[in-house]
C-alpha cells in the first residue's frame, strides 16, 4: 500500500511521562586554563549593532589599550557579564544547531532555561540557512535577584538549516548566569548506556587524560556504563601517572585490554567486540587516544541519538589542536569520481572563530549532510553494529569511511552535529602522506573503492597514476615504492588483509627505510650551504600550457645523469610551501623541511630509481584495470566473512 505522503509534514513529538525533559546540551565555558582566543568558541564578546527595526541595547564601551572582556567564567558552567555590556553566546559550543536537530530527530520543539542573577535583559534569535538573523523574544530584569529564565521554542523555521542563540545585556549592574541548558520538552526514549572506547599505541599520558575528563565529570559518569581501552603500545596506560586516580573513580567500568598492534582498525574492532559480547551497552562511542574533549560533547550526541527519528551514525566534529579556535572539519563526502574522501564542497575547511565569529559566517548557518564521520569521535547505535557488523581488517585509514558507506547502504544515516567536537592534531600538520601511512592510504583507498565503487574506476586509477609520477618528480621515491607494494597486495586479494593484519607494518617500514629520502635530518644547518637560492624560484603560474612545459622539463632533467657535485652539497634549502614538484624536478639534490619544523629530508635524485619505478607504475596501473572488475567480486564475496564477529574473535584470542 503506498504511503501517504501527507502523513510525513509533520513528526508529533512523544506523549510527556513522569521523567524530567532531556537535556540536549549545556551552557559550557572555557576551562581557566585554554588560550584566550578559545573564547570565541563559548561566547561572542562583541556583537554587532542592532538591526533595524529592533530595540537598541547599551552600547558596549569603547576598547581602551586592548580587547575588552566583557565576560569572566566562573566556572565549566556559570560566568560574570560586566556592567554596561553585551554578550552573546552566539558561539560554536553554545549556541543550538536547530537545523540539525529538525531533519534528524523527532523533536519539533526545544526549551531554554537560564539562571541568572542581576538586573539586566536576554534577547533571544534564531537564523535562517543563509545566515540572517531574526530576532525573536526579549526579557527584561529589574531587580538584583535571582531569575529563572524559560523560553519554548519552535524547530519548524529550521529545515534547511539555522542556530537559536541568546545574548545576555547589562545596565550598570553586572549579571551572573549560574546555569544554562537547551532542554526537550520530553524525556529521552530508550535508554542510555555507552560503551566508550579508544584504541591507544604509545599515548599513555594523552590517554589518561582523556580519562580524566570523563571520570571528572558527574552528568557523564552516570551514562557511560564501560571505558573500553586497546592497549596496543609498549608505553602501558595502566603504568602513567594518574592512572590509579581515574581507575578509582571509574572502578570496573574501566576495561584495559592488552593486544598486539592491530591498528586503528584492530583497536576500534576490539572495542566493538567487546561492547557486543561482554555489556548490555545501547551505544558505542568511538574516539581517539590523542584528543582534547569537552566532555558535554559526549552527552549532546548521546542525546540526539536517542531522538534521532532511526538509528543513525552521530559523528563530532574536528577542531584543530595546535590552534584552537579553529574549526579543522565541518563535515566529510566521498568525491564518487575519483573516489577520495573531502571536505563538504558547502564548508571551508579550517576555520577560525577567533577571526569570523558563528554570526559573521552565513555558510555555517546551512546544514550540511555528510557520507560518514570520522572515528575521531563517532557514536555507533548497538543496533547498527549488531545489523553491520564490525570494521574491515584494514589496520590504519579508509576503516571509518567504508563503515559509514556501509551504514548507508543498510540504511542507517550519519550525521555530523555542529557543538559536538574533540580538538585533534590536524593532518594538515601530521602530513602522513609522505610517510609509511601511504601504504595504508593507497591499499585501502582500492579495498574500499571495491566493495562500494564501480566495476571500472577510471578516474581513480588516471588519478593514482599522476600521483605517482608527480611523487616520482618530487624526488619522493619511497612514496612511489610503497604504493607500488599496496597495488601488489590489492591484487593478491581480500584473503590477505586478516594475514596481514599484525605484520603489514613491519614490511612497510622495512621496505621505506630502504631509500634515503625517508631519512630525518635535524637541520639544514647540519649539511653545506646550498648552492642556490631557493628566493629565486619564480611563482607558479596556473595554466595548463606552463604545466605541460614544466612536465617535459622534469622528464628531460630526470633523464640526464646526475651532477656529482650535487652529491657534496644540497642545491636547494626548501620549505614544505616551496617543495613544488616543477621545482624539485629539476635539482639533483634538496633538503626540505617537514610541515611540523621538527626536521629536515634530504631529497636526491636518482635517475635509474625513477624510470625503474615510473615503468613499474605504469605497468601495475594497466594491471590493475585489467582484473579490478574480476578483483571487486572476490572483495564483495569476502565482505561479510571480513566483517563477522566470530572472524574478528580468531583474531583477539591468538
Amino acid at each position: 500500500m503506498p504511503t501517504n505522503l501527507a502523513d510525513h509534514r509533520a513528526h508529533p513529538e512523544p506523549k510527556p511521562v513522569s521523567s524530567p525533559p532531556a537535556l540536549l546540551q549545556r551552557i559550557v565555558l572555557p576551562r581557566a586554563t585554554d588560550p584566550l582566543d578559545v573564547r570565541s568558541l563559548y561566547f561572542d564578546e562583541h556583537p554587532p549593532p542592532p538591526k533595524r527595526g529592533e530595540q537598541r541595547r547599551t552600547a558596549p564601551p569603547r576598547p581602551v589599550g586592548g580587547p575588552v572582556r566583557s565576560a569572566r567564567p566562573l566556572s565549566r558552567g556559570a560566568v560574570r557579564v560586566r556592567e554596561r555590556s553585551t554578550v552573546s553566546f552566539s558561539a560554536y559550543f553554545n549556541a543550538f544547531p536547530a537545523g540539525y536537530w529538525r531533519r534528524w530527530t523527532t523533536l519539533t520543539s526545544i526549551r531554554l532555561n537560564l539562571v541568572l542573577e542581576g538586573p539586566g535583559r536576554v534577547d533571544v534569535y534564531r537564523s535562517r540557512a543563509d545566515g540572517s538573523r531574526v530576532h525573536v523574544h526579549s526579557a527584561a530584569f529589574d531587580t538584583p535577584g535571582a531569575h529563572d529564565f524559560d523560553l519554548v521554542l519552535d524547530l519548524g523555521p529550521f529545515e534547511d538549516g539555522g542556530w537559536y542563540w541568546f545574548d545576555l545585556t547589562t545596565e550598570d549592574e553586572p549579571v551572573v548566569l549560574h546555569s544554562g541548558g537547551w532542554y526537550a520538552l520530553v524525556p529521552a526514549p530508550g535508554r542510555a548506556s555507552i560503551a566508550l572506547g579508544m584504541p591507544t599505541f604509545n599515548r599513555p599520558g594523552d590517554c589518561v587524560a582523556t580519562l580524566r575528563a570523563i571520570a571528572g565529570d558527574e552528568l557523564l559518569r552516570e551514562v557511560v556504563s564501560t571505558v573500553i581501552i586497546p592497549d596496543q603500545g609498549a608505553d602501558k596506560v595502566r603504568d602513567q601517572h594518574g592512572f590509579a586516580e581515574v581507575r578509582a573513580v571509574l572502578g570496573d567500568r574501566l576495561r584495559v585490554v592488552d593486544q598486539p598492534n592491530l591498528g586503528g582498525s584492530g583497536g576500534y574492532a576490539r572495542i566493538m567486540y567487546e561492547a557486543l559480547t561482554g555489556t548490555d551497552c545501547e551505544q558505542i562511542l568511538f574516539m581517539d587516544d590523542d584528543v582534547l574533549l569537552e566532555p558535554d560533547s559526549v552527552l549532546r550526541a548521546l542525546a540526539f541519538s536517542r531522538f534521532a527519528r532511526e538509528p543513525m551514525l552521530v559523528g563530532g566534529q574536528m577542531l584543530n589542536l595546535p590552534a584552537r579556535s579553529q574549526l579543522h572539519v565541518m563535515g566529510e563526502v566521498i568525491d564518487w569520481g575519483r573516489f577520495h574522501w573531502t571536505h563538504h564542497p558547502d564548508t571551508t575547511p579550517d576555520h577560525d572563530f577567533a577571526e569570523r565569529p558563528l554570526r559573521h559566517t552565513p555558510w555555517l548557518h546551512r546544514r550540511v549532510d555528510v557520507d560518514y564521520n570520522a572515528w575521531w569521535m563517532c557514536m555507533i547505535p548497538r543496533a547498527v553494529a549488531e545489523r553491520i557488523g564490525l570494521p574491515l581488517p584494514l589496520f590504519i585509514k579508509w576503516d571509518d569511511v567504508e563503515y559509514g558507506l556501509r551504514a548507508s547502504a543498510a540504511g542507517f544515516r550519519t550525521v555530523t552535529v555542529p557543538g559536538i567536537a574533540i580538538w585533534h592534531m590536524s593532518f594538515a600538520d601530521k602530513h602522513d602522506s609522505l610517510n609509511w601511512q601511504e601504504y595504508f592510504h593507497t591499499r585501502n583507498r582500492l579495498v574500499v573503492a571495491a566493495l562500494h565503487g564501480t566495476p571500472r574506476p577510471r578516474r581513480l586509477l588516471v588519478e593514482s597514476l599522476k600521483l605517482n609520477l608527480h611523487r616520482l618528480l618530487s624526488l619522493e621515491y619511497s612514496t612511489v615504492a610503497l604504493r607500488e607494494m599496496a597495488i601488489r597486495d590489492f591484487l593478491a586479494g581480500p584473503e590477505t588483509l586478516f594475514s596481514k593484519l599484525g605484520s603489514a607494518l613491519g614490511a612497510v617500514r622495512s621496505r621505506a627505510g630502504e631509500f634515503e629520502d625517508t631519512r630525518m635530518l635535524w637541520s639544514a644547518g647540519d649539511l653545506p650551504q646550498p648552492s642556490a637560492d631557493a628566493r629565486a624560484i619564480p611563482p607558479q603560474r596556473a595554466n595548463s600550457v606552463a604545466a605541460l612545459a614544466k612536465l617535459v622539463r622534469g622528464l628531460i632533467h630526470n633523464a640526464r645523469p646526475v651532477d656529482p657535485k650535487h652529491r657534496e652539497r644540497p642545491q636547494l634549502n626548501l620549505t614544505p610551501g616551496q617543495a613544488r614538484w616543477h621545482v624539485l624536478s629539476n635539482v639533483d639534490t634538496a633538503t626540505v623541511s617537514t610541515p611540523d619544523g621538527r626536521g629536515v629530508r634530504l631529497y636526491q635524485r636518482d635517475r635509474a630509481q625513477f624510470w625503474r619505478l615510473l615503468v613499474t607504475s605504469v605497468r601495475l596501473h594497466l594491471e590493475l584495470a585489467h582484473r579490478f572488475p574480476r578483483l571487486q567480486r572476490r572483495y564483495l564475496a569476502m565482505f561479510g566473512r571480513m566483517t563477522a564477529l566470530d572472524r574478528w574473535r580468531r583474531v583477539f584470542e591468538r
